[in-house]
């Protein structure tokens, strides 16, 4: 046999194969390590991203009531209270109630002045004459409930005008707005004190405060003379971050906004 040709044809020797071993294992090693690093960049940006869509969604509800409040006219002089609450705004560093009128359907029929019946479609899902019998029509005109018949709701007191059909009819709500605890984890709550309880609207939530401004502009705590709100909150992510090294490792954001409230002081 020839010994050159025996050579030719040998395969890789022990040392070349530890070799290539050791080279593959640290590009698999670092391959890796890059797909766990780019693996742990998306979902903390998709943390943030979350974070960022829940806060201004929670900011844009609180906004468009907060402008909304003491829409409806003479609630207050009429009713006296909304579900136990004597102010359009009752304050509080950490949370605030609101009194509103909020459109929940419109009249099917003609209602005459003196008469004391409305007819609305599905009357008895929005009124009762419980925590539901604060009835607003014409955004000024406002009414107790007296009783529910299907679709038929009877006033406790005559129409003050003509009212048409498909005119809206409004249900005035006290709507509180504050921190909670659910599932474990701080969330934004919404309630409108009518018997269902707070509603959780975004979680992961660190700070909400409110201030209060009158006309020039000063702090004030008197709800006749507040104009203007400022809201402030603080959202953090849903999990921490290892690599972060500052605070408790939770990445976060904080919006403030100021409300000018368009009813106080008609």
């Amino acid at each position: 046999m020839n010994p050159a040709l025996f050579k030719k044809v040998m395969g890789f020797t022990l040392i070349e194969l530890l070799v290539v071993l050791a080279i593959s294992s640290i590009l698999i090693t670092a391959l890796y390590r890059t797909f766990v690093s780019q693996q742990k960049i998306y979902s903390v940006q998709e943390q943030v991203v979350d974070m960022q869509q829940n806060i201004n969604l929670a900011m844009g509800r609180m906004t468009r009531e907060l402008r909304m409040a003491g829409y409806g006219g003479n609630m207050l002089a009429v009713f006296g209270n909304v579900n136990g609450f004597t102010q359009i705004i009752t304050t509080s560093e950490t949370s605030v109630t609101l009194l509103m009128a909020d459109e929940v359907g419109v009249l099917t029929q003609n209602a005459t002045k003196g008469n004391n019946q409305v007819v609305l479609q599905d009357a008895s899902s929005n009124f009762n004459t419980q925590k539901k019998k604060y009835l607003c029509l014409n955004r000024q005109n406002n009414y107790v409930v007296q009783s529910v018949s299907g679709n038929l709701i009877t006033l406790a007191t005559p129409l003050a005008e003509d009212h048409v059909g498909n005119e809206p009819v409004y249900l005035v709500k006290a709507i509180t707005y504050g921190l909670g605890v659910s599932g474990g984890k701080t969330v934004l709550q919404r309630n409108e004190n009518t018997g269902g309880g707070s509603q959780p609207l975004t979680e992961n939530m660190e700070l909400l405060k409110f201030t209060y401004y009158d006309t020039n502009g000063m702090d004030t705590t008197n709800p006749p003379d507040i104009r203007l709100i400022r809201v402030t909150t603080t959202a953090k992510t849903g999990m921490s971050d290892p690599e972060l090294k500052r605070e408790d490792g939770f990445r976060k954001r904080t919006l403030a906004c100021n409300i000018r409230v368009r009813n106080m002081g008609l």
